[in-house]
């Protein structure tokens, strides 16, 4: 399989780092943003959206395993781009909610409560951190360097998969508090 972009390591580097790092910070500052407006429908469809996008993608990720272990690796390339393209959807549909919604507290007790925050709390240092890896691991395989792609990749594919799996578990355990 040929290289799909030209090897930069440099401006990769660069790159990544600059849309990580905008990302971040548009995450951080959610918590301090809420628009009050009425859009005529339940904004909480938002996270709805989200747990089903993130639930399409932890499946699309399991596949696209699947594909490479089989050594068919135009699926793989195709399923992979599917799943980044719902995540940037997924991003969009997060960042609406979080602006409309603004936070929901968990009123769950007892043992459910010690669970929700668990997976909340790693959830969210998982998902701060999978970007850049997710991203870098994608520049390997599109720059054909499928050595490292496979190195990053066997840290990237866990850790998004988490991600994408923990989201839906999140989702309905707070879902009764909106």
């Amino acid at each position: 399989m040929k290289a799909t972009i030209q090897k930069n390591d440099k401006k990769a580097k660069t790159v990544i780092s600059i849309i990580s790092i905008i990302v971040f910070l548009i995450i951080v500052s959610l918590g301090r943003i809420q628009l009050n407006i009425n859009i005529g429908f339940n904004i909480h469809v938002f996270a709805t959206i989200n747990a089903y996008i993130n639930t399409a993608i932890a499946l699309i990720l399991i596949l696209a395993l699947i594909a490479v272990k089989n050594k068919k690796y135009y699926l793989h390339k195709r399923l992979m781009s599917i799943a980044l393209i719902l995540s940037i959807v997924f991003l969009l549909s997060y960042i609406a909610h979080h602006i409309l919604a603004g936070d929901t507290k968990f009123g769950g007790v007892g043992l459910i409560k010690y669970f929700y925050y668990f997976i909340l709390i790693t959830h969210i240092f998982l998902a701060a951190v999978i970007l850049p890896l997710i991203l870098f691991t994608t520049y390997r395989g599109l720059t054909a360097e499928f050595g490292k792609h496979k190195k990053i990749a066997r840290i990237t594919f866990p850790l998004w998969l988490y991600v994408a799996i923990t989201g839906p578990t999140i989702y309905c355990l707070i879902h009764p508090y909106y």
